[in-house]
């Protein structure tokens, strides 16, 4: 039995662990099921920048940061594995972007792609509307009630 029906098999993973990762770091469910659509990687994939960096895994986390990872123990061989944790280290990674970088939250959370300008600009122009796409699923299967501050039952 599909644990998630509607979603493809070999998308249930991306699915079920990008919902916990942004759970767990308080980010949009819908930019980080984006992002991860957008990234389209797979575990076990390396792919080869220009610039001599790797993009490693399912969410294509960049070695470049991996160097300040090191010390905590994370590795390349750890983001590139089936399972969660390279969508925990993506959203641990979109929130310090949400958090802390300039503009509006999609250019912010395009930065995990780039900060080049019209790198990014693509980059985000393409994330809003993989995100209102997947808005419109969490929407259909989550359903949440607005509370009223003050109301009695």
């Amino acid at each position: 039995m599909d644990m998630l029906p509607d979603i493809p098999p070999a998308k249930q993973e991306m699915v079920s662990c990008a919902l916990g990762a942004a759970l767990a770091y308080e980010i949009p469910a819908n930019i980080l099921l984006g992002v991860a659509e957008k990234e389209a990687g797979k575990p076990g994939q390396w792919v080869r920048n220009d610039n001599g960096t790797y993009d490693v895994g399912p969410l294509q986390f960049n070695t470049a940061y991996l160097r300040d990872l090191a010390r905590f123990g994370i590795s390349a061989r750890h983001v590139a594995a089936p399972g969660c944790f390279a969508y925990r280290l993506a959203a641990w990674r979109l929130r310090g972007h949400i958090l802390r970088d300039r503009g509006d939250i999609w250019t912010r959370a395009a930065n995990y792609h780039s900060r080049t300008p019209h790198l990014n600009a693509r980059y985000r122009a393409d994330l809003i509307r993989r995100a209102a796409r997947w808005t419109t699923w969490l929407d259909s299967h989550f359903p949440t009630h607005d509370a009223v501050v003050g109301a009695t039952p």
